[in-house]
């Protein structure tokens, strides 16, 4: 098979090499799935960077997590798969060297999901890391029908699944965007109010919008850097769900004002949820795919197909694997990178 890899750390234009690579074998719980598109993460970079220290676990990795396609084969004790049926997949390389950024992966089948008809391959492949990161985030604490969210970074990958996530769920969402035209996908996701960081006073537009009350939870992207409009929007008992703090990887936390507001500050870390609530996040995800209730789970009437914004920036081949990396961590993207590995 035709796959990307590199064989130590570094950038990707020194380390990522394409080729044929061998097909793995079977396994009779698994799964194999001829790839349409990989999604490529933040999370793959930091690894092939070895950030915070990350290891080069494996001799030869097969980068990327994320991925969509269809079945090729199942292992003889797999039930809920069938040849040709289209899939979605998530941590395909996490604790594992072969990723999704080849022409075909072997997977355990509980890593494999099916892909709704309305939903595109491509999107399929945008739907793990951001999905199953924005869901823990919005859901960890109860119910979010009825309450205010700030998603920070609208237009991330992460960020625009949270504000479709929580408006699927019945919260009220405002968005914090650093451009005209990331503001427009956070629209398109359905941010009930954009804000752009760059030119406004966020925590005053949210005061003014919110009569005073601020927001009941807060998805973050930059924990270090926003703590100061936390502590000014954030309701008392408000939930804080942090994923990253990139350019603040060590922030001094203000204790008091935490516990004077009763605050609750909650971890985000996707790849190691308790099996309980990946199975919630994952049943929760499919719904939203599908156009379904996240009460009744009932699909909406066929005049009106599934609502879901394909936020979708620029697509790479597999040759372009490095160029793909480097478009990612350049910052400048607005939506989902992929690689058509097909």
């Amino acid at each position: 098979m035709k796959a990307a890899w590199y064989e130590r750390q570094g950038p990707a234009s020194e380390v990522i090499r394409y080729g044929e690579q061998p097909s793995q074998p079977l396994g009779e719980q698994d799964v194999r799935l001829r790839l349409a598109f990989s999604g490529l993460n933040p999370s793959d970079l930091k690894r092939r960077m070895g950030f915070n220290g990350q290891p080069h676990a494996f001799p030869l990795i097969i980068p990327n997590s994320d991925g969509s396609g269809t079945v090729l084969e199942v292992g003889a004790k797999v039930k809920d798969f069938r040849l040709g049926d289209r899939v979605w997949v998530f941590n395909a390389q996490w604790k594992r060297p072969f990723g999704t950024n080849a022409e075909e992966i072997v997977l355990p089948s509980h890593l494999v999901r099916h892909l709704p008809e309305n939903v595109s391959l491509a999107y399929g492949a945008c739907v793990g890391i951001p999905a199953l990161t924005a869901h823990r985030a919005l859901f960890a604490d109860g119910s979010i029908e009825g309450k205010v969210i700030l998603v920070h970074g609208g237009a991330g990958s992460v960020g625009n699944c949270a504000i479709q996530l929580a408006r699927w769920a019945g919260a009220t969402v405002v968005s914090t965007v650093s451009s005209d035209e990331k503001a427009e996908a956070a629209s398109k996701a359905g941010a009930d109010q954009v804000i752009n960081y760059k030119r406004e006073d966020v925590s005053e537009k949210i005061l003014s919008s919110t009569d005073g009350q601020g927001v009941d939870r807060i998805v973050e992207v930059a924990f270090g850097e926003n703590l100061p409009i936390t502590l000014k929007v954030l309701k008392p008992h408000g939930v804080i769900s942090c994923y990253a703090s990139d350019r603040q990887p060590t922030p001094a936390l203000p204790f008091y004002p935490f516990m004077m507001k009763n605050l609750t500050l909650r971890w985000v870390f996707m790849y190691e949820l308790l099996p309980l609530d990946l199975r919630a996040a994952l049943s929760d995800i499919n719904l939203w795919l599908s156009g379904k209730s996240p009460d009744t789970a009932t699909p909406p009437p066929m005049t009106k197909p599934a609502i879901v914004y394909e936020h979708i920036d620029r697509i790479f081949s597999l040759t372009q694997t490095g160029e793909a990396h480097q478009y990612l961590g350049s910052g400048i993207a607005t939506g989902n990178v992929l690689i058509d590995v097909q």
